[in-house]
């Protein structure tokens, strides 16, 4: 990972981690790259919510509108440098609709690789298989629900 030191008010000093040496950027472009980043991820955000699932759709309709215990949720929300299903900023939980490519070596990893990250920066990860939220909604609900009322006491 990149190293970010902050040289004054104008210019950062940028160092690739990897031997490759140290790069002084003004913030400007530095703050460009950033907002690019963002911006990129925002779109396909964006996108991603015109083309829900239909496990995503179903959960969506019981998360939106403050529905449990009046906690806001947004779907499809980036954080760092991915994109969650769903999430609480207000508690900081995401809640996650696993598929089928998420049971493959390099889904494992990427999940791991994600939740790791997400709680890092202070998120609850709760992960649902696709065959729970079509076969077992009911059950999907109660367990958010008691997370939930965990918090509130």
């Amino acid at each position: 990972n990149p190293l970010l030191l902050i040289l004054s008010d104008n210019y950062f000093s940028l160092s690739g981690g990897r031997g490759e040496g140290v790069r002084v950027v003004p913030k400007k472009i530095l703050l460009t790259c950033y907002n690019l980043q963002m911006n990129k991820l925002n779109i396909v955000a964006r996108n991603l919510r015109k083309k829900q699932t239909p496990q995503e759709e179903k959960l969506w309709n019981i998360l939106r509108n403050r529905q449990i215990l009046d906690f806001k949720f947004k779907r499809q929300y980036p954080i760092g440098n991915f994109i969650v299903d769903f999430v609480c900023r207000e508690i900081k939980l995401v809640i996650e609709i696993d598929g089928g490519q998420h049971n493959t070596q390099k889904g494992i990893l990427y999940d791991k690789e994600r939740s790791e990250y997400l709680q890092s920066v202070g998120y609850k990860v709760l992960r649902f298989w696709n065959n729970e939220i079509d076969d077992n909604i009911e059950g999907v609900y109660q367990k958010i629900f008691e997370y939930l009322s965990s918090l509130t006491g």
